[in-house]
């Protein structure tokens, strides 16, 4: 069985049995029996199983539910499976499910309808929710306001301990959960928190001015979501309140989500960096990924031909040492290895902390770690030049400088080439790639094609 509430993990052997079970009672249209198996499961393992149904089954799973656990479900989906279109077809509940969601999931699903059908959601709700997530749409969708939410549990400066305990008891919303409670003024400016230790340990009479403690971190609503991330991560953070550009108190943004941050630039990143645009993602169809692709694997033809033009350049020379063909492409893999091992961790660094990237350093490194790999492999690769049956010194020698050489190129590039692209406010995970493969098969090539030129044709 998949996870009941309760569990810790879920089972995904059972995903399928379950998805067939459900399927069965479907059929049968034995709606009690559907409920009674499905109204245990926690939201997110319910959220996987209706993603495997088709879009009729959704809407009639979606509709046994009761409301609170129908949205939770919605909100546990993947953007890419269009909640919101479950959403709307519940026609007779949509005020009933938007409310039992939190304000931010509501914005991130109402948020992906069309203008005019977010005007009819909003139509139906109470007129403070409907402005809180008003408030909400209004946001960047990846900046802080964008992923926060608006529902915080706040106290006055002035208020005793005994007075603020009673306040966070009218606060707290029924299913909503609090990590932090921040301390305001009367404008509503962010002063600190008070932690719920002294709320609970001190005299009630305790003015809370006098326990309050400094927020270590705040965020901007404009902020992006990934340097939220950063926060977080880097002051181990449960909570983070977000600010107005007065100081105001307007929202909080939770480890959960985070989470969920993480993990949607973590893709973006990987996709990117093999050249697929995030909207693409995993469920694109033919066309959407044809047109993100090809433009980037034009480029490649592009710069491939240079390389492939150098090797013309070179064709007397490869002519009379054929065993050159089989060296190059040893040359330029590993030129891309080594390219690839410099550019992963500066575009990571760059992404972590571009602001302290320290561009001339990283480059540094990287051409004093090709300058050393470089000499190590080169001279490996050298005697197996030398070991082969039409090798020879002069062979091991071209193989070993045009190995070093195209290493320290490769490092350098790895480098240079996401550094520049950063300069220039190009996404360097999506276009580095291309540029510093063409230029290590170019480098290799030549080094190689020209070292043999010069080295080896004259003792032929």
């Amino acid at each position: 069985m998949m996870a009941r509430r309760g569990d810790k993990v879920s089972d995904p052997q059972a995903l399928e049995a379950n998805v067939a079970r459900v399927r069965q009672l479907l059929e049968g249209r034995e709606d009690e029996k559907l409920l009674r198996h499905l109204e245990g499961f926690h939201p997110s393992d319910l959220a996987d199983l209706v993603e495997l149904l088709d879009e009729e089954e959704r809407g009639r799973v979606l509709h046994v539910l009761p409301h609170e656990l129908a949205s939770e479900t919605l909100a546990e989906m993947e953007e890419e499976e269009h909640p919101e279109e479950l959403l709307i077809a519940e026609t007779e509940r949509v005020a009933e499910l938007v409310h039992k969601l939190s304000v931010d999931d509501a914005a991130d699903i109402i948020g992906e309808l069309p203008v005019e059908k977010q005007k009819e959601v909003l139509a139906q709700l109470p007129d403070e929710e409907a402005e809180d997530i008003r408030d909400l749409l209004a946001y960047d969708e990846e900046s802080a306001g964008g992923v926060m939410t608006t529902q915080v549990v706040a106290v006055q400066e002035s208020a005793s301990i005994g007075e603020a305990i009673a306040e966070i008891r009218r606060q707290v919303a029924e299913g909503e959960e609090y990590y932090t409670v921040f301390v305001v003024d009367e404008g509503g400016r962010l002063l600190g928190t008070v932690s719920f230790q002294n709320l609970i340990l001190l005299q009630p009479s305790t003015p809370i001015r006098e326990v309050v403690e400094p927020a270590v971190a705040a965020v901007a609503a404009t902020m992006d979501q990934e340097e939220v991330a950063r926060v977080m991560s880097r002051y181990n953070l449960v909570s983070v309140p977000v600010v107005d550009p007065a100081g105001r108190l307007i929202g909080r943004i939770t480890f959960d989500d985070v989470m969920d941050i993480v993990e949607a630039e973590t893709t973006e990143d990987i996709l990117r960096f093999s050249g697929v645009l995030d909207e693409e993602y995993l469920h694109g169809g033919v066309g959407q990924a044809v047109k993100n692709r090809l433009p980037w694997l034009a480029v490649a033809l592009v710069t491939t031909s240079i390389a492939a033009a150098v090797i013309y350049l070179y064709k007397e020379t490869v002519a009379q040492v054929v065993i050159l063909a089989a060296i190059m492409p040893v040359i330029a893999a590993l030129g891309g290895n080594a390219g690839t091992q410099a550019l992963a961790v500066t575009v990571r660094r760059l992404a972590l902390s571009p602001e302290r990237s320290g561009a001339r350093r990283v480059v540094l490194k990287e051409l004093t770690v090709g300058l050393v790999n470089g000499a190590a492999i080169g001279l490996l690769a050298a005697l197996v030049g030398f070991l082969l049956p039409e090798g020879s010194v002069y062979l091991g020698l071209v193989v070993l400088l045009a190995m070093w050489g195209n290493l320290i190129v490769a490092g350098f590039a790895g480098a240079f080439v996401p550094v520049l692209l950063e300069k220039l406010g190009v996404d360097p995970a999506v276009a580095s790639s291309v540029f510093f493969t063409a230029l290590t098969d170019i480098f290799g090539f030549f080094l190689l094609l020209g070292l043999a030129s010069w080295i080896l044709l004259p003792r032929l």
